[in-house]
């Protein structure tokens, strides 16, 4: 960081301009405009909303280099810093995405990296989650000159790109394995179709947002359903009481009211008591004709999408789609010992993927935690006329190097 540091000396000694974001950049938000699915035309420029890509149309209204950033639906990260994407070329932006292009004095790769710094959580507001244009175009940005904005840049994505290059191997491998997948459901879709509410009783959670307590019954949502035992969320065992369906082994979870993807799922493989949210669809499969392991791989293929699709209200906001719906999706339905037989060699084939990429999520990982540490490292700065520049950068680096010393003696 001596770079940096001599930078900073030599151009911003006493700390640098704080600004408001409608002063560092172009914003663009009045030249979005939605389009609902119905009236999309199929194309190949990509249709950004909230947190990216949602779809590819027939047309564009931006060319050029543009950060977006997300404005409703799953605005903020863990951290509480806002959905920041890249784009370049020819896109059409929807408006769920606030959009901002660079204009002199402040360079557009600086803002990418400075606005995920931001803790925007308390600017959020309403039943569903936005981050306002008032508040938006109001982030306090710090701006150093041009000089330092330049090498801090280069710095940061050094780490971007590496981490770039990891994660397109793994997307790789993971469209292999979905590939694979497929090919094999594939071959079952001759077999008879059914609708799904004639072979799996469909019920949704509650509709309420539980008082949470310290301890007690764990309770997941959709953000949950890659890991249904790890939620930090507990209610009282007296609100559980009010539950009349209760998951159990052998059910399916499903997201069905979600920014992301609807039709994601997870089985249920222990009897614990666990409390959810309407967010998701719980399917209790007809254990006699259909296997729950079978049902997911169905419901997650590019077959099982397909006719999900079908069903989802895309225009609504977050995209969801309804319990009685889910019933009305056709499944493929080959007799259960096919089935049983059709997941042993699915889960084999994940078994020989995930082998092979049992470093590379972990070494992602690392890689983002490194990016973040320099990356709140360099953009930490005092503002004009103030002393605090060295302390504010050192106290940050003492804390990362603290929760470092915490991370390895956790490993050990």
């Amino acid at each position: 960081m001596n770079r940096i540091d001599e930078l900073i000396k030599e151009y911003c000694p006493d700390g640098v301009e704080i600004r408001c974001l409608e002063d560092c950049c172009n914003l663009l938000d009045k030249k979005r405009k939605p389009i609902t699915k119905a009236f999309r035309e199929a194309g190949e420029y990509p249709y950004y909303g909230a947190n990216g890509v949602q779809d590819y149309v027939a047309n564009y209204i931006f060319d050029g280099t543009f950060v977006l950033v997300g404005e409703d639906g799953s605005v903020i990260t863990k951290s509480g810093t806002p959905v920041v994407t890249w784009v370049k070329g020819k896109i059409w932006v929807n408006n769920h995405a606030h959009i901002i292009e660079e204009k002199d004095g402040v360079i557009l790769r600086y803002l990418y990296h400075y606005l995920q710094t931001i803790d925007v959580t308390s600017l959020i507001h309403g039943n569903i989650p936005k981050l306002t244009g008032g508040d938006f175009k109001a982030l306090k940005i710090a701006v150093p000159p041009l000089e330092v904005q330049r090498e801090i840049v280069h710095i940061l994505d050094s780490f971007t790109l590496l981490t770039a290059e990891l994660t397109a191997e793994l997307t790789a491998r993971k469209k292999q394995y979905n590939f694979y997948r497929d090919t094999l459901i594939q071959k079952q879709c001759k077999s008879e179709k059914v609708k799904l509410n004639t072979i799996c009783k469909i019920y949704d959670g509650t509709h309420q947002t539980p008082k949470y307590t310290n301890n007690g019954i764990p309770f997941v949502s959709v953000e949950n359903i890659d890991d249904l035992y790890g939620t930090q969320k507990f209610i009282s065992p007296e609100a559980y009481a009010k539950y009349k369906i209760r998951p159990r082994i052998g059910d399916v979870f499903m997201t069905r009211i979600t920014a992301g993807i609807i039709g994601k799922c997870t089985v249920v493989d222990r009897d614990d008591d666990l409390a959810y949210y309407v967010s998701l669809a719980l399917l209790r499969p007809n254990a006699d004709i259909l296997d729950s392991r079978y049902l997911k791989y169905y419901l997650e293929s590019s077959w099982g999408r397909k006719e999900l699709n079908k069903w989802i209200l895309w225009d609504a906001t977050p995209t969801k789609i309804n319990k009685d719906d889910i019933g009305r999706v056709l499944i493929s339905l080959p007799p259960l010992d096919t089935q049983k037989r059709l997941v042993q060699v699915i889960e084999h084939f994940d078994a020989i993927c995930t082998s092979l990429n049992i470093g590379l999520p972990a070494e992602i990982e690392a890689r983002q935690k490194q990016y973040e540490y320099y990356r709140d490292l360099l953009l930490t700065f005092a503002e004009t006329g103030s002393t605090l520049v060295t302390d504010r950068q050192t106290d940050r680096q003492t804390d990362r190097q603290t929760d470092r010393q915490t991370d390895r003696a956790e490993r050990d």
